[in-house]
C-alpha cells in the first residue's frame, strides 16, 4: 500500500508494526517535496490505524535518505524550502511532528543518512542503525546552516560537544561510532532489517499502547521540566492508569506467564 506522494513513501502494516518506507531507491531516497508530503500522509495514517502500535521508518535499497535531491527539478532549494501547511507547537512543525505522535517511532537507518535524511531519524524515539551505515549532518560542507531544529535537538540527544562536532565538521560517522556517542543503537549489517522489525514487533506485542503513549508524552514534557515537575506529572499519570484494564491485564499476564493482550488506542 502507498500513502501520499504516489509511491515515494510505501505504507504497510503487519504484526502491529506500520512500516513507512522512503521509496526512491534509484536516487538513494534523496528528499523531495513529494516525499515530504508522502511521509506526513503515511505518518498520519499510521497514527490513526488501530492495527499499528509501533511505527518503523526506513529506506528502500542501499540508503536511508541521503538528503535533498539536488539533481531533481523538484528538489531545488527554493521548492524544497516550502513546507506543508503550518502545524503549531514544538512537536507539530515541519519535521518535529514525527516526535509528537502517540505511538513509538523507530528509525531503522539501513544505509546512508545525510542532511534532512539524518534530521528525520533524529526526530524518532529510537534509532537503530547498521553498524556500517554512514551518517553526516553535511550542512556546513554545503554552505547551509543547522537546519530544521537540529542544533536544538542534537545537543539534547548527544550533548553540546558531540553536537558541535557533527554540525561544525560535517564529517561522516558510521553506525558504530554513532552508538558510542549515544545517537543510536548499532546492529550488525547482516540481518539488520529483520532485527529492526523484530524489535518493533516485540514492542507491539508486549507493551501497552496506552502506556507507550503516556510515556512518550512524559519524555517530551521532561525536556522542559524540573525533577519536581516531572515527578508530579508521573504521580498524576500513575493515579490515572492504576485502575485501567491494561494494568490489570499486565499484572494478570505476568502471573499467568503469557503474552499480554492490551487494548488498542
Amino acid at each position: 500500500m502507498t500513502a501520499g506522494g504516489a509511491a515515494d513513501v510505501v505504507y504497510e502494516v503487519a504484526d502491529g508494526v506500520a512500516v513507512l518506507t522512503l521509496n526512491r531507491p534509484t536516487r538513494m531516497n534523496a528528499w523531495t517535496p513529494g516525499m515530504e508530503a508522502g511521509l506526513h500522509a503515511a505518518f498520519t495514517r499510521a497514527e490513526a490505524d488501530p492495527e499499528a502500535r509501533v511505527l518503523l521508518l526506513t529506506g528502500a535499497g542501499r540508503a536511508f535518505c541521503v538528503g535533498a535531491d539536488m539533481d531533481s527539478a523538484e528538489g531545488d532549494a527554493e521548492t524544497a524550502m516550502k513546507a506543508p501547511p503550518a502545524r503549531e507547537g514544538d512537536f507539530a512543525q515541519r519535521y518535529s511532528y514525527l516526535m509528537g505522535g502517540r505511538k513509538p517511532l523507530i528509525a531503522a537507518i539501513n544505509g546512508g543518512a545525510a542532511g534532512v535524511g539524518l534530521v528525520l531519524a533524529l526526530f524518532a524515539d529510537i534509532r537503530l542503525a547498521r553498524a556500517g551505515a554512514k551518517m553526516t549532518t553535511s550542512f556546513a560542507r554545503r554552505g547551509f546552516v543547522a537546519e530544521h531544529g537540529s542544533a536544538w535537538l542534537l545537543q539534547r540527544l548527544i550533548g553540546p560537544m558531540n553536537a558541535a562536532d557533527l554540525l561544525l565538521s560535517g564529517r561522516v560517522i558510521t553506525g558504530s561510532e554513532a552508538e558510542m556517542i549515544g545517537l543510536c543503537r548499532a546492529l550488525p549489517d547482516e540481518g539488520f532489517v529483520d532485527e529492526a522489525r523484530a524489535r518493533a514487533q516485540d514492542m507491539a506485542r508486549m507493551c501497552s499502547p496506552r502506556s507507550m503513549a503516556v510515556i512518550k508524552s512524559q519524555l517530551r514534557a521532561a525536556w522542559g521540566q524540573t525533577l519536581s515537575e516531572a515527578t508530579h506529572l508521573a504521580e498524576q499519570e500513575l493515579e490515572a492508569c492504576i485502575c485501567t484494564p491494561d494494568v490489570a491485564e499486565g499484572v494478570r499476564s505476568f502471573v499467568e506467564k503469557r503474552a499480554p493482550c492490551f487494548s488498542t488506542l
